[in-house]
């Protein structure tokens, strides 16, 4: 799509690399109680077989630390090779120092500069945790956070600014306080021995505008691996939405290299979904590719009927449940675009657009439905098993269409 990538030093996470020319990495974070061993390893593999790339965990007690070699283990017996993070607030120093077998279990270190102490204690414990990562060859996040701001460096900007002849406005020394606690703690890292190429940098916050602000003033000023993400998105269309449109504006600017959807769920809601959003803005924007598209009508007068979207929802649903086994074995099934359409309006135009398509009738037109394979009338529905014939039709297509992936 035209989009010019910042080019930054790239980083590896495992067997997954962060920045320079790799592709832009989908990861999540688990809300189990880490020290909950089964738990936390159902939800590692339920967020890795949604698409989840890295995934990170709470590591806030003896007990959390002392689980995180076990979680590896058992996610390794389950073939789940995904690299997990430890986010570390007020004790990692502790907890990485007493707990080296965690240490060396996770494939990266997320540090908060803000909540690793205040005055001298804040240097030294934050040296304490790059040492371990520098012996142990461990890349390590350096995520500042609007709630947890370094409250001297803020203190120290706040005076600097009332002493000009024109003050800034305080939100702009509060935003160039955030930019300035991640280069100063990148460069303290460098100091301690750490080098660039195991340094990745966020800046979260929980405006949009403050998110997008921040995150170019910083990408101007350093060539770090940059995570974006809004640090609170909040739930449901709410949080979608202002995630959408933050990460979205700086993807569309080069601005990125690894993302995260931080949704709220709603009671009992599945922890995917944030993985899920983050795929589809990076497909949306033609950035990546992770599932075949479905392209559905909204519906108009012409569709009372609500059969054309239960279709969609089928289709949509029965792709993403195969899509671990198409990924697994064919290539570029998930470039496929699938076409669901509700009347002779846009259907059968869209339809021939797509790879493959079904145009579902309308009010008052004929009971049939024209399928269109690669811009090809090719057959026509009808009856009570529409959504079967049509997902056996799609298999067989992708069977026809897309390779078997090499073995070796």
């Amino acid at each position: 799509m035209g989009f010019q990538r910042r080019m930054s030093i790239p980083v590896r996470v495992g067997p997954v690399t962060v920045g320079g020319t790799a592709p832009i990495v989908v990861q999540s974070m688990t809300n189990t109680d880490t020290a909950d061993v089964a738990g936390t390893v159902a939800q590692v593999r339920d967020l890795a077989r949604a698409g989840s790339e890295i995934v990170r965990v709470t590591v806030n007690s003896a007990e959390a630390a002392a689980a995180v070699p076990l979680i590896r283990d058992q996610l390794r017996a389950l073939n789940v090779a995904t690299p997990l993070v430890g986010d570390f607030h007020f004790n990692g120093h502790k907890l990485l120092r007493e707990y080296p077998a965690c240490a060396e279990a996770l494939d990266k270190f997320r540090i908060n500069p803000g909540n690793v102490g205040r005055g001298t204690r804040r240097d030294t414990q934050f040296a304490e945790m790059i040492e371990i990562a520098c012996r142990l060859d461990k890349p390590v996040r350096i995520g500042v956070n609007w709630g947890s701001l370094d409250q001297d460096l803020l203190a120290r900007l706040m005076d600097e600014n009332n002493a000009r002849p024109e003050p800034a406005d305080a939100r702009e020394v509060m935003r160039e306080a955030i930019v300035r606690s991640a280069l100063e703690s990148a460069q303290l890292a460098v100091d301690v021995g750490l080098p660039k190429e195991r340094i990745i940098l966020s800046a979260k916050v929980s405006g949009v505008q403050d998110l997008i602000a921040v995150y170019r003033d910083l990408a101007a000023r350093c060539d770090y691996a940059l995570h974006l993400g809004l640090t609170e998105a909040g739930m449901g269309s709410k949080g979608i939405v202002a995630s959408t449109a933050g990460i979205g504006v700086l993807l569309a600017q080069g601005i990125g290299d690894t993302i995260r959807v931080s949704l709220t769920p709603e009671p009992g809601g599945d922890r995917t979904q944030e993985v899920i959003v983050a795929q589809e803005i990076l497909q949306t924007m033609g950035l990546r590719a992770f599932l075949p598209m479905v392209v559905a009508c909204p519906g108009c007068g012409r569709t009372t009927s609500t059969y054309f979207q239960q279709l969609a929802q089928q289709i949509q649903s029965h792709i993403r449940h195969r899509m671990p086994q198409w990924r697994a074995e064919r290539d570029g099934v998930e470039e496929m675009t699938v076409a669901v359409m509700g009347c002779v309006v846009n259907g059968p135009g869209e339809s021939r657009h797509a790879n493959i398509g079904i145009s579902l009738p309308g009010t008052g037109e004929r009971p049939v439905a024209p399928v269109y394979e690669d811009g090809e009338k090719t057959v026509t529905l009808k009856g009570e098993r529409i959504a079967e014939e049509f997902q056996d039709l799609m298999e067989r297509y992708i069977e026809r269409s897309y390779p078997l992936r090499s073995k070796a």
